[in-house]
């Protein structure tokens, strides 16, 4: 009866032991599991990957799109992909069916057609593909990030899209039970050994009484019918049935054991699967772009810039280039094709990004700063990079070379951005960026300025002494002729960031008006060659007025400081001028 016992012990634990190791090799769970879009999937210009079907697993997710002719893989921050495909008709996919075989979808009526999405600026990458295309996504920074995968906008985006992720499905029992079946096998193979040591003790106890010689008498006792039985009983088997016993009651703490290892197994999985689907934090403070994208811009810009100067044609500017600078150098163009003597505008350069200022503003117009040098800039120069809409790409409104022994102020790193402030609210600043610019303005027009102190250096900062200079100069030499000067800042075109130290950079435009009229009939005012480009003349006894645009950067402190402001970068360039 032991033997049998023991024999089933071992059976048994073997038995459980496999259970256990088929978990883990012929009965484990494929390790990735394929979801597809139904074939019945609605067609539209432009298919999105929603973030929330992209971030559903932990681990790499394999995407694979058969599409037929040329298409576009597009990487962006889930709220720049929504803006650009804005009313346009879509198709999302945004997760998975419950038995992990479809991708559930979703479509969006609107516009059948839409501008490629191939070369905007709100990617971070785009991949080029033609008919069946397979990659590993693999998120390109921190946060959220979509797919948009579109055709040249007007034919029907890929739609028949499946993606491999890796199976969350796991085997908590597999240790337990492996644990479990060998110490069931221990025990069995034991029993025969225990229930022979209990029973020779047994056997040693029989006969034992008094041994002093004296007579015993044994009275009868009247017992139930059943308990002699249950003497025999104990006497031949009790050993046995008190091992298994035993082996029962260590299978029964192993299962609860068991039970417990698994709640211990599944418990972080449950937990994991409750942060994933968790809302992440507002990303209000994640910047618009990053470095990389802003490196690749300033290099498409740079070289449409170059190409344009090269040509002295403005109409090469247009993709890259608009307001202030687009004025400027085109009207740059405008005099060196008649004077070849003039200077050329400074060369914008990408292939030194010494600083970045990237905004962490989501809504539209979206501004950049970079400070940038290379061949032809004698010193680095700031260059402002405007968005006006999703669709539109980065343009240069402005350039400025830092002021020489001039400092760039000390910005948030670029991956974590920097706030944007209205050019009128002076919260937290000693002055808003409107005031800044008056303040400058005032010193430009007038030498005597009582403001002066409030900019650094006042008129010994090289701008404004060249300025002044210049103007002094003019009234100085021409005197036939009464002159007025004005600096006036164009509100339209200003822009303010703020720096680390809670100050702020303003960058803006100033428009400088410089009018001369004849004191007395028959004197006459003479243009210098370039003026008289666009006045159509040299000569004048009626007046003339010359007109300039001035780009500059002004720093200023954060409220509370006595430090006064200081005039960061600045230039100028003659954009007009005429007879009254």
């Amino acid at each position: 009866m032991r033997l049998k016992t023991a024999a089933l012990l071992v059976l048994l634990g073997l038995l459980t032991m496999l259970a256990g190791i088929g978990q883990l090799t012929f009965w484990a769970p494929a390790e990735t599991v394929t979801a597809s879009v139904p074939g019945d999937t609605k067609a539209a210009p432009l298919t999105v990957i929603d973030q929330k079907l992209i971030a559903l697993h932990d681990g790499p997710v394999k995407i694979k799109i058969q599409g037929e002719g040329d298409y576009t893989i597009s990487t962006g921050r889930p709220d720049d992909v929504n803006a650009w495909v804005g009313k346009t008709a879509h198709t999302t996919l945004t997760g998975v069916s419950a038995d992990q075989k479809s991708l559930e979808v979703t479509s969006a009526d609107g516009d059948a057609k839409a501008p490629s999405p191939a070369g905007s600026d709100l990617w971070v990458s785009t991949e080029d593909a033609n008919g069946e295309f397979e990659y590993t996504w693999n998120p390109p920074a921190d946060g959220e990030w979509s797919l948009l995968v579109a055709s040249d906008g007007t034919k029907p985006a890929p739609s028949a899209i499946s993606m491999t992720f890796p199976n969350k499905a796991t085997t908590p029992w597999a240790v337990p039970l492996i644990v479990l079946g060998i110490i069931i096998i221990l025990v069995g193979a034991a029993l025969p050994f225990i229930a022979k040591a209990l029973g020779s003790r047994r056997k040693g106890g029989e006969g034992d009484g008094p041994h002093d010689g004296g007579a015993t008498t044994a009275l009868p006792v009247q017992s139930p019918a059943g308990d002699e039985g249950r003497r025999r009983t104990g006497g031949a088997e009790g050993p046995a049935l008190r091992v298994t016993a035993l082996a029962a009651a260590l299978a029964a703490v192993m299962v609860g054991g068991s039970a417990v290892a698994a709640q211990a197994t599944t418990s972080p999985d449950a937990t994991s699967s409750s942060s994933a689907s968790a809302p992440a934090e507002g990303d209000a403070g994640t910047p618009v772009m990053l470095e990389s994208q802003l490196q690749r811009i300033l290099e498409q810009v740079a070289s449409t810039v170059d190409a344009a100067d090269a040509a002295k044609d403005a109409a090469k500017l247009a993709p890259r280039v608009d307001k202030m600078e687009l004025q400027i150098r085109t009207q740059n163009y405008k005099i060196r094709s008649t004077v070849s003597a003039y200077e050329p505008r400074m060369p914008v350069r990408a292939t030194k990004l010494q600083s970045s200022v990237i905004s962490t503003k989501k809504d539209w117009p979206r501004t950049v700063y970079a400070l940038t040098q290379g061949d032809g800039n004698v010193v680095p120069q700031v260059l402002t990079l405007v968005q006006l809409s999703p669709r539109e790409n980065y343009k240069l409104w402005g350039t400025a070379p830092l002021q020489p022994g001039t400092n760039f102020p000390s910005f948030p790193v670029p991956r974590k951005g920097t706030s944007p402030v209205p050019a009128s609210d002076s919260t937290g600043l000693a002055y808003s960026g409107n005031q800044a610019l008056e303040i400058l303005s005032e010193m430009l027009t007038n030498p005597d300025s009582p403001n002066r102190s409030k900019l650094a250096d006042g008129q010994s900062s090289p701008y404004i002494a060249g300025a002044l200079s210049y103007q002094a100069d003019t009234v100085k030499n021409g005197t036939s002729a009464n002159f007025k000067f004005t600096h006036t800042p164009a509100t339209s075109q200003t822009v303010v960031l703020k720096t680390a130290d809670g100050g702020a950079l303003v960058v803006g435009r100033l428009d400088f008006s410089f009018e001369g009229t004849p004191k007395a009939a028959g004197d006459k005012l003479l243009l210098e060659d370039d003026s008289a480009v666009f006045a159509g003349g040299k000569e004048t006894t009626t007046g003339m007025v010359l007109n300039f645009a001035e780009s500059v950067a002004v720093y200023i402190p954060p409220a509370g400081s006595s430090d006064p402001m200081k005039l960061v970068a600045a230039t100028r360039g003659l954009v007009g001028a005429s007879f009254k």
